[in-house]
């Protein structure tokens, strides 16, 4: 029996318009565009993006920064209309990104579990039918009730993650959202979304954390350039990942700061136990 297709991404191009010249104000910027004296530089942040995911599939994308990682799925959830291509899902879509992205700071946390809620399409009605369930799982308590502007970065995507979860996803897209927030709750994040993965939800997973993919995902996708250079087993994609020039290069690199901030804390231990022999 044929699997059903979640997500169906066919020729998928996206294209950036970025200004080829310094311009220091906004002065500036409007006398250039009435004289038409503003020239762009085409950045095609995806190119031909093909591949298909069939339902229950958790598939890990990996890729290094300015891959296109966060922008393919931005298109898959229809936040960005691609240049060229089209983009087909099938179920209901919950997408993780950029969490606390839509709070207004001046609101209270409860207050923002509306107008977030309202963002991602959730009516009041369904709000008020899940509030209480929303903060209790974000573990906030009195603070649910201080202005967000007054949150720390876990705080906020603790709401945002207790928002966006709160219903049941046929298609579960998740960027970076594991990184965030304390050890703890990262792990029962990880818990609630194990649970909806165990009910046969599609998952899109973006994350630099290898350990990560390989507790939530079966498949990889590896992004080169704004371009799929391998779909499919999710070793074979890490393995590929892992002994890409790119990949080896950054961990020379990481390697080699490492060294030096050894000898630089050997050579300040030296100057202070000279110091102190004097």
């Amino acid at each position: 029996m044929a699997k059903k297709v979640a997500i169906k991404v066919e020729n998928v191009g996206m294209k950036f318009n970025l200004s080829a010249d310094k311009v220091d104000n906004i002065k500036e910027y409007f006398i250039r565009l009435i004289k038409r004296n503003i020239t762009y530089k085409e950045f095609w942040a995806l190119k031909d993006v093909t591949f298909s995911i069939n339902k229950g599939d958790r598939v890990a994308i990996l890729g290094y920064n300015g891959a296109g990682k966060s922008t393919l799925l931005k298109v898959i959830c229809g936040v960005l209309k691609p240049t060229e291509g089209h983009v087909k899902t099938n179920g209901r879509i919950v997408p993780l990104l950029e969490l606390g992205a839509g709070f207004d700071p001046q609101y209270t946390g409860a207050e923002n579990i509306y107008l977030y809620g309202a963002v991602l399409g959730y009516t009041k009605e369904f709000i008020d039918s899940k509030y209480d369930d929303i903060v209790e799982f974000s573990e906030l308590g009195d603070f649910i009730h201080m202005p967000v502007k007054n949150y720390s970065s876990g705080m906020r995507a603790r709401l945002g993650f207790s928002i966006a979860s709160v219903v049941d996803p046929e298609i579960l897209i998740l960027d970076e959202v594991l990184s965030v927030g304390d050890v703890m709750f990262r792990k029962k994040s990880l818990r609630h979304i194990n649970q909806m993965m165990s009910e046969g939800v599609t998952v899109l997973f973006v994350s630099h954390s290898v350990a990560q993919m390989r507790k939530i995902c079966n498949k990889g996708l590896f992004l080169d350039c704004g371009t799929v250079k391998f779909f499919g087993d999710l070793e074979d994609a890490i393995e590929l990942y892992e002994s890409d020039e790119q990949y080896l290069m950054s961990r020379k690199n990481r390697r080699r700061a490492r060294r030096k901030q050894r000898r630089l804390e050997r050579l300040q231990a030296e100057k202070q136990e000279g110091g102190t022999n004097q």
